[in-house]
C-alpha cells in the first residue's frame, strides 16, 4: 500500500488487522498475553477481519457469531485476572498508530472511535466478571 487510503473493502480491513497484530505480537506487554492465548494465528486473524468487516463495512459473515465480551473475560481468566486498563490503553495506541500509518477518511475515523468505545465496554465486562 502506498500513502494513506480510505478503508473501503475487506482487503483494506485484512491489511489493517494483520499489520496491527504484528505490532501486538511484538509488544512487550501485549505480546505475551496474546501469544499465550492465541494458538492458531491464521484462523484468529481471519476471524478478526470478519469482525471488523461487519463493524466497519456492515458486510461479511453474520454478526451473531461474535461475543467479544465473553472472549475477553475468558482471556482475563486465562491470565489469572491480570488484564488491566494499561493493556487496553496500549491496544488502543497501537490500533490508532496502525490506522494513522496506512489509512484516512471517515471509516478510519470510525474504526478508532468504535475501538475506543469497545475497549471501555470490554474492560468493564471483564471487571464485572471477576471473582469478588
Amino acid at each position: 500500500m502506498k500513502g494513506r487510503l480510505p478503508i473501503e473493502s475487506r482487503e483494506e480491513i485484512d491489511f489493517l488487522v494483520r499489520r496491527f497484530y504484528e505490532k501486538i505480537r511484538a509488544h512487550s506487554l501485549l505480546g505475551p498475553v496474546f501469544n499465550q492465548v492465541v494458538k492458531d494465528w491464521d484462523h484468529h486473524l481471519v476471524h478478526l477481519s470478519d469482525f471488523w468487516e461487519i463493524i466497519l463495512l456492515q458486510s461479511g459473515p453474520g454478526a451473531g457469531k461474535f461475543n467479544p465480551a465473553q472472549v475477553h473475560r475468558d482471556v482475563d481468566e486465562a491470565v489469572d485476572h491480570q488484564i488491566d486498563q494499561v493493556h487496553f490503553g496500549n491496544w488502543l495506541e497501537l490500533w490508532f498508530e496502525t490506522i494513522d500509518q496506512y489509512f484516512e477518511g471517515e471509516v478510519a475515523d470510525f474504526a478508532k472511535e468504535h475501538a475506543r468505545r469497545m475497549a471501555h465496554m470490554l474492560f468493564m465486562r471483564i471487571w464485572e466478571a471477576r471473582p469478588k
